[in-house]
This record gives structure tokens, C-alpha cells and sequence, in this order.
């Protein structure tokens, strides 16, 4: 039972999905025998000053000098923290991933600070603790997430130590040691020649060879077969993989065949994204996937001095710019699938991806986000070296650039079926039609979101801590993952099916009539009965309409519509719902004499989504009064005056 448990839990990054066009961007750009003639050496494209030149990392940190040397300071007698068999173990039999990450997190925090602190004050006080973290990273069995080690050939959560796993995790520790080798080998020298040569070793063994002789980690795709997945780990793991490459391998073939390797690989995730550039995972899940595509093109630049570059190609741009598009203010986004509700997304990476694609939009966006945190933002980026460099690197820039958020009126992606709208009465609505097989996928199609004054109302609740369950084939059993705690009906008593044939049809976007209508009958199995469900979304200037017309075969059960808030829904009287947050009041409409509304109150017990929406958020429920093959539900939230009301 455990084995096939285990076996698949990786199932979800394996299903398939329509999304996929062959543009091979990178390798149109250049074979192998070009990549090598592109390549530059390492002093000539790495413009970090090196660790023993101490005026230019003065230069290089400036005001940030301090900061960095206080936080390593702060780890100077840390206790490196051992992460035993059991907590791995405990991926199995409790379902819990932090027993094992958060000893292995602490320890990555704490060699992050303690390398930067170095480099920014170079007296080698931090040394020894640097040598401690190394020395304890190559003792460990792997860099692995337990919750990922079910890529291994046993299906266990325990380490094989028969079989290397490139995973998100490992990768970013082989890149963060591979710019800790970079720096301080000469210095490791000089305490003891062994330091360098086994860290080097270790990454050699860990992530250059297994790249090298692999063609099955599913994230490569190079194996991919039409409609297979190809998420966020494409592009993360080959920056990580393309970054230990750039600064270890010495011998120009084996660099240029292994640089290739990566581009060949990351032409598949560039094909599976819709060419409207959005971000099926959602916006808080845009850093690790768009975001780190420009972590990976941008170092492929620098390496060639510009050489290897796709940052003009249209759909790149579109990639980076949909991170602005679904801010929504306060720090709100629009999210769907399992990203969170809340964070605006790295300013340092927004401004620097804006810069290469020469986005104004992009720029000004993430200056937003400095200004919104009071000028502050992000340098030490944890076991992510590279983008910590670059956050010194730009950091100046950034405070010096002009604030402002995207001005679109609208936002329409029409292959990924995306709809944003704003209108000048605060309303920010968000819908979707799409499939329910998308990566980090909820069975939401046709669902919406709804913000006034940048505070929601009708929400997304988004996902919960992360355990085995949430990507096993318990996955839709839990309630965030459903349809009937989305905004959406349940129909005949069905909720809508996971799979790639679950779908919406017929979806479009009027842009002068603030309309967005899609079919979402396809998304139910046939037990739903349901020929056509239509729903249609128009933003008026003070209120948000929603019509749903809808033909069923059969009358099993009466129709339920589910509505999640985050005010508690009150219910004044029949046919008027009144939602009060944060001194935000909205009404909503319905016809009573076809439904019976009740609410229900759901505790937040679970700290990733009670830190967004504290601890409760509601649903309410709209039960038919009677049974009809054909009919037309109609629905209207208005904004009310302003009010004190919580």
C-alpha cells in the first residue's frame, strides 16, 4: 500500500495538458558547435568583483554593506542542525514535508548569510562557520526534498545512495555552492586544500554528471510526448543546472554540449506556455516559473555577452509582463490554481526582467513595490546566489526608478483564458474559464474573483501547507482543490471532474462591453446531466452582473451556486446579500423567489491560509427551489457608500 502510495505522488506534474506549440526558440538560435563559439570565459562576463578585492565590494555593496555583515553575524555561532533519517521518514507516515525541510532550510539560511556577510567584509571572521555549512552540505546524503525524492527509482522518501535526483532544491544548492566555490576556493586553500576540492567534487557528482547522463528527470521533457505538463520546474532547474556548469566545467565541449543540453530543455517549457504569456500557476508561482526563465536567458546572455539571447522575442515579454497585470493592490493579486492571494512578486527580479526586455511597464511596476514597502526590498535571496548578486547589483536602480502600477483598462489571455477588468469605481474583477488539468491545477473553470478598493470579497482561497496528500491521488479530496469552494455551481449534485477533457468552451471576451462568457458544461461528468452552462460576466461602472444560462438532460438534483467571501455574508433579507471588510461594503443580488440562501463559516486552521485570510472565510450558498431543465440565474454586486462597518 505504502509503494503505491508513493509511486503516485508525483502524478500530478505527469498528466496531460493541451498546451504545447514548437517554437524552439533557443535551439533556432544556435547548434552546439554555435554555443561554443558564443561562450565567453568566466572573467570576461562574471563582472562581480573577486573576493579579495576589497575596494570593489565596498563599491559593489554600498549602503547594503552593513545590512549584509549584521545578518551573517547573527549565525556566527550557529549549531548546524543534522537532518536525521526519521525526518524523512516522516514524508511517509505523517505526510509532513517540514520535518525534513525545516532543519535543511535553517541550515541553507544560515550559509547564505554567513558566505554574504564574507564577501561583503572580507576578514575571513565567517569563515570557519562557512566551512562548517560547506563540509556539512557534502555530508549529506542529498539535497533532495524528502517530498521529492519519490523520482527516485525505489518510490521512497529515504535517500538512495545508489541514485542522484536533480530536484528544485538540490539544484539550488549545487548553484549557491557553485558561486561559494567560485569565490572563496582560493580561500578554502588556505586552510585546507580538501575543502575545495571535495565541494567541487560533490557537485560534480551531484548535478554536472547526472545532467549529463540523464534524459528521464520528467522536468528535462526530453522525453516529452504531446500533451505531457512541462511546469515551473523546466526553467528553475536549469538555471540552477546551467549556472554549476557555466562556473565549474573547464573543457569548452563538454561546457557547450552541456549548455545546449539545458536550451534544448528549456525550449519545452517555453513551448507548453500559451504564447499570451500567462502564468497558469498563478502570480506568486510567476517567480519560479517566468521568473526563473529569466534567471536561465539572462545568465545565457551574460555568459555570451549577448550572443545567446531570445529577450526580443514577443511572447517573453508577455511572459514577464503578466506579473503587473495581476496585482491587484495592497499587496493583493489575483490568484488562481495553488498560488496565495497575497504578494506582489520579487522587485529586484520584476525590474531586471523589465530591463531585458525593455518593459517600461515591467519597471515602473516593481519601483511600485519598493515604494509600497517603504523603500525597501529584497537583497539575500537564501540559497538563490545569483539572484542575491544581482539584488545588490541593481538595487540602486531600482530606488531611482519611477513608480506606477500597469494602466490596462483589461487584460485578456485568450489561450490560456484569462480575463482581468478594472473599471473607476475600484472593482478589479478576475475570471477564468481554461481546463482542470493545469499545472498546480483546481477544478475552477469559470470561476472569478472579485476585489473592491484592492480589498476581495469574492475570493480564491488558494491551497493549505503543502504534504504528501497534495499531490497524490488524495489531491481532490481536499476542499480548496474542489469546484464547490470556488465560485462556482454544483449541478444535478455534481461538482466539476479532474482531467484534461474537464474544460470550458466557446470563451470569449467583448472589450467594449467589459463581457467575458464561457461554457462550462464540459467541466462536469456526464452524472451532471448538463448540455449548456453559460455564464457571463459584464463589469458595469459600479457593479459586476453575472448570468448563467444553462440546459440540462435530466433533473436529478437541485442546483447549488457556491459564492466564497471573505466578509461574513449577512443575509438582511431575501434576494440581498451584504458583504462588509476593512470598511468596504458591497451588495448582492439574487432572485428569491428562486433561491434559498444560506452561509457557511469555514475555520482557517491551516497557517499558510490563515496568514492571508486570518481565521475563517465563508461560502455562501444559494440552493434552487425548484427543479428546471432550462433556465437564466442572474446576480448583481454593486459597491455601496463608504462605511465603517468590519
Amino acid at each position: 500500500m505504502l509503494r503505491s502510495v508513493i509511486t503516485i505522488c508525483f502524478f500530478f506534474f505527469f498528466t496531460l495538458s493541451f498546451a504545447y506549440e514548437k517554437r524552439d526558440l533557443l535551439q533556432k538560435k544556435a547548434t552546439v558547435a554555435d554555443v561554443k563559439n558564443s561562450l565567453v570565459a568566466k572573467e570576461s562576463w562574471i563582472t562581480y568583483p573577486s573576493y579579495s578585492n576589497r575596494k570593489g565590494w565596498d563599491a559593489f555593496t554600498g549602503s547594503l554593506k552593513e545590512e549584509l555583515i549584521k545578518e551573517g553575524e547573527a549565525y556566527l555561532d550557529y549549531t548546524w542542525k543534522v537532518v536525521k533519517a526519521s525526518d524523512y521518514l516522516e514524508y511517509e507516515r505523517s505526510g509532513s514535508r517540514v520535518a525534513m525541510e525545516n532543519p535543511f532550510g535553517a541550515n541553507n539560511t544560515a550559509l547564505s548569510r554567513l558566505v554574504f556577510a564574507e564577501l561583503a567584509e572580507g576578514k575571513g571572521r565567517f569563515m570557519d562557520q562557512i566551512i562548517n555549512g560547506v563540509w556539512q552540505s557534502c555530508d549529506m546524503s542529498s539535497w533532495v526534498l524528502s517530498a521529492h525524492l519519490s523520482a527516485q527509482k525505489s518510490r521512497r522518501a529515504l535517500p538512495d545512495y545508489r541514485e542522484e535526483v536533480i530536484d528544485l532544491t538540490s539544484g539550488d544548492l549545487g548553484s549557491f555552492l557553485s558561486w561559494t566555490w567560485y569565490f572563496l576556493h582560493d580561500a578554502f586553500d588556505k586552510v585546507n586544500p580538501v575543502i575545495a576540492a571535495r565541494l567541487r567534487s560533490t557537485i560534480q557528482q551531484r548535478i554536472l554528471d547526472p545532467f549529463m547522463q540523464r534524459s528521464d528527470y520528467w522536468w528535462q521533457a526530453f522525453n516529452y510526448k504531446p500533451g505531457v505538463l512541462v511546469n515551473n520546474w523546466n526553467p528553475w532547474c536549469n538555471s540552477n543546472v546551467l549556472t554549476c556548469f557555466l562556473l565549474l566545467e573547464e573543457d569548452k565541449d563538454k561546457l557547450a554540449a552541456a549548455v545546449h543540453r539545458s536550451m534544448q530543455s528549456v525550449d519545452h517549457f517555453i513551448n507548453y506556455v500559451q504564447a499570451d504569456g500567462a502564468c497558469e500557476e498563478g502570480p506568486s508561482y510567476w517567480g519560479h516559473a517566468a521568473g526563473k526563465l529569466y534567471d536561465y536567458l539572462q545568465l545565457l546572455s551574460n555568459a555570451s555577452k549577448g550572443k545567446l539571447s531570445i529577450f526580443n522575442e514577443p511572447m517573453i515579454r508577455n511572459m514577464g509582463e503578466y506579473i503587473g497585470r495581476g496585482y491587484v493592490g495592497n499587496g493583493w493579486v489575483v490568484n488562481f490554481a495553488d498560488a496565495s492571494a497575497k504578494g506582489g512578486g520579487d522587485a529586484g527580479v520584476i525590474y531586471r526582467y523589465g530591463k531585458a526586455v525593455n518593459s517600461m511597464e515591467m519597471q515602473s511596476f516593481a519601483a511600485y513595490l519598493v515604494k509600497a514597502a517603504n523603500g525597501k526590498t529584497e537583497i539575500n535571496a537564501g540559497r538563490d546566489f545569483f539572484r542575491s548578486m544581482e539584488n545588490i547589483a541593481s538595487y540602486n536602480e531600482l530606488l531611482a526608478a519611477s513608480p506606477a502600477l500597469p494602466s490596462v483598462k483589461y487584460s485578456w489571455y485568450p489561450q490560456t483564458q484569462f480575463c482581468y477588468m478594472k473599471n473607476k469605481a475600484g472593482f478589479f474583477f478576475a475570471g477564468k474559464a481554461g481546463f482542470n488539468n493545469e499545472s498546480h491545477n483546481h477544478n475552477d473553470v469559470g470561476t472569478f474573483s472579485l476585489y473592491v478598493d484592492t480589498t476581495p470579497v469574492f475570493i480564491d482561497a488558494g491551497v493549505g501547507t503543502y504534504t504528501r496528500q497534495t499531490f497524490s491521488s488524495e489531491r481532490y479530496t481536499i476542499w480548496t482543490m474542489q469546484s464547490n469552494y470556488h465560485n462556482l455551481p454544483m449541478i444535478n449534485g455534481q461538482p466539476q471532474q479532474f482531467g484534461t477533457q474537464y474544460r470550458a468552451s466557446d470563451v470569449s471576451f467583448d472589450a467594449k462591453k467589459n463581457l467575458f462568457t464561457l461554457n462550462m458544461a464540459a467541466a462536469y461528468n456526464k452524472n451532471a446531466a448538463v448540455q449548456k452552462w453559460v455564464r457571463n460576466y459584464t463589469l458595469g461602472s459600479n457593479q459586476l452582473t453575472i448570468e448563467d444560462v444553462f440546459e440540462l438532460t435530466e433533473q436529478k438534483a437541485a442546483n447549488q451556486l457556491n459564492f466564497m467571501t471573505w466578509a461574513k455574508p449577512q443575509l438582511t433579507k431575501p434576494g440581498i446579500v451584504v458583504l462588509h471588510k476593512e470598511g468596504k461594503s458591497v451588495t448582492m443580488q439574487y432572485d428569491a423567489a428562486l433561491f434559498d440562501a444560506t452561509v457557511e463559516s469555514i475555520p482557517q486552521t491551516d497557517q499558510r491560509l490563515s496568514k492571508v485570510w486570518g481565521s475563517e472565510v465563508y461560502r455562501l450558498v444559494l440552493l434552487a427551489k425548484k427543479q428546471q431543465l432550462k433556465g437564466r440565474y442572474k446576480f448583481i454586486i454593486s459597491k455601496n457608500e463608504s462605511t465603517n462597518s468590519k
